[in-house]
């Protein structure tokens, strides 16, 4: 009789449809594939073998508990970065990891008892979710997260922050979150670290707080502004938390769902919403259409050219993503500032596209104004996602052509709803607005 030891909760089984297991009644059963519950979570199994176990053990830069330290020693396998490695007295065979994918082959293949050593949660962000698209079941020992460690050492809450991750993905869209929202825990790589951060960020006020190599005697907590996080040199690991000083308040009250809460709940918000001058604004019945084939969604940077009130830019904010809104009539900047205010919209003043060249790549651009030669200017950045409004019929054929060159799928849609309107006895009436053009294209 072999016995094989559970984690040290007592384990839980899935007991509709799981094979072994048969129910009793009354919420009890019994397994029928030689299991047996021996209390205190152990466990033993009949038949011929031992039955190997991977168990995945967080580490914070403190010891190991005697749940990990009971594994260590029974592992013939220990696979880990070298940092995690280093110091270890093991006589298991011990593999240093490189590339999540051969490690996590190696372990699978293993006769054996193995552990994964990693930092932090390893179920945030970590082996775990590898090992189980292998199918690889683990015994997950867990230690405080690097996340959670940063907001402590700021003495920060951050059931209101955004965690994005730039650890083997490309930095852009962590980048767009930071710029987006205004507090964001950065979890970083060589390559992907605060001065890379920090100069994708420039234009946006942002302030760095970078905690090094939590948990050990180099730690270090350092506050610097994004602008000036390339003339430091930073120690690796680390997680940055970007902040916005303009909002430091993300929350005024208690709040009941992690992160940047549930979204708005509404949008093509009447113009009534909104600072405007002599109608000058996207009417909602077409905002509402533009929204759908712009698509904006958190980790994306959306441009509004020509933004006018900054109807659209707003709207854009509102989904979680960073905008910029461009425009060049001095009258309308103080509307578009009154507009977007508390969400993070960039204001570009300048004149399209000459003020174009040195913004950062977008996902997606509104252009309500400029003409063909300001649409080939964004059409030449490569957005995946590319509209346009515009008054006159003449102007479409153009506007589809200019698309279709780029390469992208085009199409065109007119608009023209009809308001009710309520008469002088009562009664009501259609009151039609103009019609409005949208052409929008996508990449295929």
């Amino acid at each position: 009789m072999s016995r094989w030891w559970t984690s040290p909760a007592r384990r839980s089984w899935r007991r509709p449809g799981r094979s072994g297991w048969h129910e009793l009644g009354d919420g009890r059963g019994e397994r029928t594939d030689g299991w047996r519950e021996l209390g205190d979570g152990v466990g033993e199994r009949s038949g011929v073998g031992v039955m190997a176990r991977v168990t995945v053990v967080g580490h914070d830069g403190g010891g190991f508990g005697a749940a990990a330290g009971a594994a260590l020693a029974r592992a013939t396998l220990v696979a880990g970065g070298e940092r995690h490695l280093s110091g270890l007295d093991v006589s298991a065979e011990c593999l240093v990891m490189g590339p999540v994918a051969p490690v996590v082959a190696r372990v699978a293949a293993h006769d054996g008892d193995a552990v994964v050593l990693a930092s932090g949660d390893p179920g945030f962000f970590g082996i775990v979710a590898a090992l189980r698209r292998a199918g690889i079941e683990p015994v997950v020992i867990p230690a405080v997260s690097s996340v959670a460690a940063a907001f402590a050492r700021a003495g920060l809450p951050w059931d209101d922050a955004l965690v994005v991750s730039a650890h083997g993905r490309a930095l852009r869209r962590a980048v767009n979150v930071c710029r987006a929202h205004p507090k964001v825990a950065v979890l970083t790589a060589p390559g992907s670290g605060p001065a890379e951060l920090g100069a994708a960020l420039a234009g946006w006020e942002r302030t760095l707080v970078v905690a090094e190599r939590l948990g050990t005697p180099q730690e270090r907590l350092v506050t610097v502004e994004a602008a000036q996080a390339h003339a430091v040199e930073w120690a690796d690991p680390n997680v940055v938390l970007v902040l916005d000083p303009s909002r430091p308040d993300v929350r005024q009250g208690p709040g009941w769902i992690a992160g940047a809460g549930p979204g708005p709940a509404g949008w093509a918000l009447p113009e009534a919403a909104y600072a405007h001058r002599d109608s000058m604004i996207t009417k909602a019945e077409v905002r509402a259409y533009v929204l759908a084939r712009l698509g904006p969604r958190l980790g994306d940077l959306v441009w509004d050219v020509g933004a006018g009130s900054g109807s659209v830019a707003v709207e854009c904010a509102r989904f979680g993503a960073a905008v910029l809104a461009v425009e060049r009539d001095p009258a309308a900047l103080p509307l578009i500032t009154a507009n977007t205010a508390g969400l993070g919209v960039r204001l570009v003043p300048g004149d399209a596209p000459g003020c174009l060249a040195g913004l950062p790549e977008p996902d997606a651009v509104f252009v309500g104004g400029g003409g063909p030669s300001v649409l080939a200017a964004c059409a030449a950045r490569r957005p995946s996602r590319l509209v346009t409004a515009v008054a006159g019929l003449e102007r479409v054929g153009p506007a589809l052509a200019v698309l279709s060159a780029a390469g992208y799928r085009a199409e065109g849609v007119q608009l023209q709803a009809a308001r009710l309107s309520v008469l002088p006895d009562g009664a009501h009436r259609l009151a039609a607005t103009n019609p409005v053009f949208v052409v929008s294209g996508e990449l295929p």
